[in-house]
C-alpha cells in the first residue's frame, strides 16, 4: 500500500521561501515517478513539477526558475524548494507518484493528503 505524505507548508510573505517534503512508503523499487500538484480555491488541479525514475524533471512555466523538484532515495522522500513566492502561490500542495518508466504521465494513482502553502503580498 503506497502513503505519501506532505509535509513543509504554512504561511509566508511574497518573497519568501518554503520547502515541502513528501514521505513516500510502500513504494517498491526504483522505477517510478513522482510530482507535485497544487490547487488553489476555485480553480482546477495544475502540475507545477515532476521527477521520473532516472531524475529528469519538468516544471510548470509559472514556477520555472523559481522552484526546483528534487528527491532523496535512501529516506524515500520528494522535495519542492520554492523560492521568491508569490501570491498567486497559493494554493493546496500535493505530492503524487505512480509506477512509470520513461517521461512522466500527466496523470498519478497515488496522492498525498495535501499540505497547504499560502503567499501573503
Amino acid at each position: 500500500q503506497v502513503q505519501l505524505v506532505e509535509s513543509g507548508g504554512g504561511s509566508v510573505q511574497a518573497g519568501g521561501s518554503l520547502r515541502l517534503s513528501c514521505a513516500a512508503s510502500g513504494l517498491t523499487g526504483s522505477m517510478h515517478c513522482m510530482g507535485w500538484f497544487r490547487q488553489a480555491s476555485g480553480k482546477e488541479r495544475e502540475r507545477v513539477a515532476t521527477i521520473d525514475s532516472i531524475g529528469r524533471t519538468t516544471y510548470a512555466l509559472s514556477v520555472k526558475g523559481r522552484f526546483t523538484i528534487s528527491k532523496d532515495n535512501a529516506k524515500n522522500t520528494l522535495y519542492l524548494q520554492m523560492n521568491s513566492l508569490k501570491a498567486e502561490d497559493t494554493a493546496m500542495y500535493y505530492c503524487a507518484a505512480d509506477y512509470w518508466l520513461g517521461t512522466c504521465p500527466s496523470q498519478f494513482r497515488y496522492w498525498g493528503q495535501g499540505t497547504q502553502v499560502t503567499v501573503s503580498s
